[in-house]
């Protein structure tokens, strides 16, 4: 979670030397921005379906380890973006590719600490916070002496590569694994809904709403905070 923060909070840091350089719009070039996030987000339940298919000993390794692909080659394509279009498939792949890793470290801990999911979360979401936090000056420091591309490529492909190291050791519990430890399945309601089911009660729709409104006004202001401090 750590080494795929940056791709999205980062991200406001190469938008001005993108624009300098190549003199396409900030608004255009924050469609890049835009195409990330959607796929970040909007893919993570086929993400997740996957995890689950491919099964609990391989799935979140494969997924991970595919992530960490996407992420490389995603900021890869940004530094040699020489159009537009370049760019957008940059983010489309990094969108992917962040999305995967994003939704199986989630999904392995509730996996890990049923009873704890809210802490697990919390603190596996906290991690993509804390990796905004140790790369901005980092990156903002080869942006100033090397350029935008070599930023876009080093840390793509050393985030890339050690999110695909790291995804081989990932695992789900092992059947009977938190016998005596945690409840495999913590009851919330009288019975399980179906996706289909879930998708048709207001409640989902309440939470879904909250989660748009606060997330789209957070990177709205978090994508374009360097152009409004070079503003000032």
């Amino acid at each position: 979670m750590i080494l795929i923060a940056n791709l999205q909070y980062g991200w406001t840091l190469f938008v001005n030397p993108i624009n300098k350089a190549h003199g396409w719009s900030i608004a255009s070039i924050q469609l890049a921005f835009s195409i990330f996030i959607a796929l970040e987000t909007w893919l993570t339940p086929i993400h997740g379906w996957i995890v689950d298919s491919l099964g609990e000993r391989r799935g979140p390794k494969l997924v991970v380890a595919a992530g960490g692909i996407l992420v490389a080659a995603g900021w890869i394509i940004n530094a040699y973006a020489q159009s537009l279009e370049m760019l957008y498939l940059g983010a489309v792949v990094g969108g992917t590719g962040g999305g995967a890793v994003y939704a199986t470290c989630v999904g392995q801990a509730v996996k890990w600490f049923p009873d704890r999911r809210g802490l697990a979360v919390g603190l596996t979401a906290a991690g993509y916070g804390a990796g905004a936090a140790l790369t901005v000056v980092p990156i903002r420091a080869v942006i100033d002496t090397a350029g935008y591309e070599a930023a876009f490529f080093w840390f793509g492909l050393v985030q890339g590569g050690i999110v695909f190291l790291l995804a081989w050791v990932l695992r789900a519990p092992e059947p009977g694994e938190m016998v005596g430890l945690a409840s495999p399945k913590v009851p919330q309601t009288a019975r399980s809904y179906t996706p289909k089911e879930a998708l048709l009660t207001p409640v989902f729709w309440v939470l879904y709403v909250m989660f748009v409104m606060v997330s789209a006004s957070g990177l709205m202001a978090t994508a374009q905070i360097a152009a409004y401090c070079k503003g000032f």
